[in-house]
């Protein structure tokens, strides 16, 4: 028994110390990035450009968000387009608002009836491509929130040919439900510095974010284009890395935008969790692996326990917290100027927690909830249930 406890002891120090290495990394990728950032040199590169946005239903901030696309400082032309299943689709009337308030902007609806794989999203793309008269193109989901900079961030990068996908960090903008707050919070204190570690280790990104997805025809035409994503779950990143598998650069911009967090209930915030653990799992299936010590809280609470109080676990916990706090503060305030980091850092152990069980539950089954629908997930690609 003495020996088990101390292997246990042992294994708990290990994973909190390996932890708190990974910490120091991310700060370390967080202060590359913001340094690259600071080297860029505004290229004046600016072509006409077409946004695509599919929309199903109405959500909240939606209108807002389509709004401030309508409100760029750019220099080149813009349209937009819409896309929907139906036209009796709730989203039409906010559509045809924006026409009205918006007349100086090529605002047109396209229709997308075809379902050609599970993804609705990247099916209601693929059809609207071909309506977009532009050679660059911009896809985001319907309630990202944008700077009146946005456009002039994301597409100056393309005046090197080399690249051939752009996407940016993002926040969540939670609801008042503690469900809600812990998916924003992850958002900016996890994930995020998740990114900016894998693009210093990595040396670049060779996946995109859904948050903003930059491209244009041509580099789409070469991986097929989105219809060859039409039954990912993780189309975002799956068309990230086969951009950079044919050999274009993906650059991730310091330009954020906002996205809305939905007022979770427990099962909701599960399902959605759950979803992005194994999507995440499926796609980068070796670094996913180490993804569990990432959660430092929970294993240097873990050590405290396992040691029965001893002195140096303490001393393990303190260092944990610090760098973990740090972490938060630097990339969820610090470069993503998210104000709700400070109002809810109280909730990082909380979130460790749950970080941590998602990660493990996620090797339970590979069966994950979208749209209130069951799917099997095997190497990217979404099977009904």
């Amino acid at each position: 028994m003495d020996s088990l406890a101390l292997a246990v002891e042992f294994v708990a120090a290990l994973l909190t110390l390996s932890g708190i290495t990974y910490g120091v990394m991310a700060l370390a990728g967080a202060r590359t990035f913001e340094r690259d950032a600071k080297k860029r040199v505004a290229s004046g590169f600016a072509p006409d450009v077409s946004i695509l946005k599919p929309v199903k239903g109405v959500d909240p901030r939606m209108y807002a968000g389509f709004v401030s696309h309508c409100r760029q400082q750019y220099a080149g032309e813009i349209e937009l387009l819409f896309g929907v299943r139906s036209l009796e689709d709730a989203a039409v009337a906010d559509v045809a608002r924006l026409r009205v308030e918006h007349p100086d902007i090529s605002i047109r609806l396209v229709e997308c009836p075809l379902v050609l794989g599970a993804n609705g999203k990247v099916a209601s793309l693929a059809q609207m491509l071909p309506q977009a008269r532009f050679e660059h193109v911009v896809v985001n989901d319907s309630d990202i929130v944008v700077s009146p900079m946005y456009l002039t961030k994301v597409i100056e990068p393309f005046a090197d040919e080399a690249v051939g996908l752009v996407t940016v960090p993002y926040i969540g903008l939670a609801a008042k439900s503690l469900w809600s707050k812990l998916e924003a919070l992850g958002i900016s204190t996890d994930f995020m510095a998740g990114v900016f570690t894998a693009r210093k280790l990595e040396n670049g990104i060779r996946f995109g974010l859904g948050s903003t997805l930059a491209t244009t025809k041509t580099a789409l035409a070469k991986i097929g284009g989105f219809e060859a994503l039409v039954d990912q779950l993780a189309d975002d990143y799956e068309l990230g890395a086969r951009l950079a598998a044919v050999g274009y650069r993906v650059e991730l911009v310091h330009e954020v935008v906002a996205t809305t967090v939905p007022a979770y209930t427990l099962r909701g915030f599960c399902e959605h969790q759950l979803r992005w653990a194994r999507s995440t799992r499926d796609s980068r299936r070796m670094g996913y692996i180490g993804l569990g010590v990432t959660y430092v809280l929970p294993w240097a609470l873990a050590c405290v326990l396992a040691s029965g109080g001893a002195l140096w676990s303490f001393s393990l916990l303190s260092l944990a917290l610090l760098v973990r706090v740090s972490m938060a503060l630097t990339v969820g305030v610090g470069i993503l100027r998210d104000g709700q980091v400070l109002r809810d850092i109280w909730l990082l152990p909380l979130r460790d927690c749950f970080g941590l069980f998602f990660w493990a539950w996620s090797y339970a089954s590979d069966v994950v909830v979208w749209r209130g629908e069951r799917f099997r997930l095997k190497r990217g690609v979404l099977n009904r249930v």
